[in-house]
């Protein structure tokens, strides 16, 4: 057997006994893997970690009614979802660097239809690509903003891995780097910070309680009858996602505001 010759280097040309000529090239990186992106919604992995304390019943809250879906929901019937009082919505658009949801074109459009305010949101995944990379790939999969008065900022959807390590293998230095290199991107592209979603929790956990965020508007997660402590970055939430099922398809979303006060926020001020 030869031994390994240290002169050689990725990528470089080598000839072998004077005569034929290989090419030495690094090993195929893993196929990322996205075989849970169709189920993978906001909140799918916050309620598998931390469960439901209780859910708070829509009508004891003070704001506007609302709710996110993805692609598990299918087409979704917008005229009924309207009559049951839904006025805004967040449809996931894309996951990583390699999903779109398939339902996309009809839940974003149709929500748009009837008259709801609706966004779209991305599914992180800090283990596949770098927060730049996923920034672009959702603005240009139907991620965008527009200062229409119905189009709400994207949201990044930052929650446990479904695929492994609950902080996608990150320290907390490492995390917020990633997510502030997917705010600035977004930003960059749209003149939006895009909102953040997340749970008290795993903010604390995969960021270290990082307070570096408030300009981002906060969209959280806590199912039970009343909010709680938010994570280090905020004073106040955005959105509440309160339960994960109620009157509207998917999750449950209350807005801190009235339906003016959504429009002025989908308007950017």
């Amino acid at each position: 057997m030869r031994p390994w010759n240290s002169s050689l280097r990725w990528g470089a040309a080598v000839t072998l006994s004077g005569a034929l000529t290989a090419v030495v090239t690094p090993p195929a990186a893993a196929a990322a893997d996205y075989s849970l992106a169709g189920s993978t919604s906001a909140g799918s992995q916050i309620e598998k970690v931390e469960g439901i304390q209780g859910t708070a019943r829509y009508q004891d809250l003070d704001g506007t009614l609302g709710h996110d879906v993805s692609g598990h929901q299918g087409a979704v019937d917008w005229g009924a979802a309207w009559q049951a009082g839904g006025r805004f919505v967040y449809v996931k658009a894309t996951e990583g660097t390699g999903y779109v949801n398939p339902q996309f074109a009809q839940q974003y459009s149709g929500s748009y239809g009837v008259g709801m305010i609706r966004g779209a949101y991305h599914f992180a995944r800090p283990d596949v690509s770098s927060g730049a990379e996923q920034a672009n790939y959702f603005v240009d999969h139907g991620g965008g903003w527009s200062p229409d008065g119905k189009t709400l900022p994207g949201a990044l959807d930052a929650e446990y891995n479904p695929y492994g390590d609950a902080c996608y293998g990150k320290d907390p230095i490492a995390m917020s780097l990633w997510l502030a290199d997917f705010s600035n991107t977004y930003r960059a592209r749209t003149g939006r910070f895009p909102a953040i979603y997340t749970s008290t929790s795993w903010w604390n956990k995969c960021t270290g309680g990082n307070a570096g965020f408030g300009a981002n508007p906060l969209w959280v997660a806590r199912y039970n009858d009343v909010i709680g402590a938010l994570p280090p970055s905020w004073q106040h939430q955005t959105i509440w996602q309160y339960a994960d099922a109620g009157s509207l398809p998917g999750d449950q979303n209350l807005f801190d505001g009235s339906l003016q006060r959504l429009s002025d926020f989908a308007l950017d001020r």
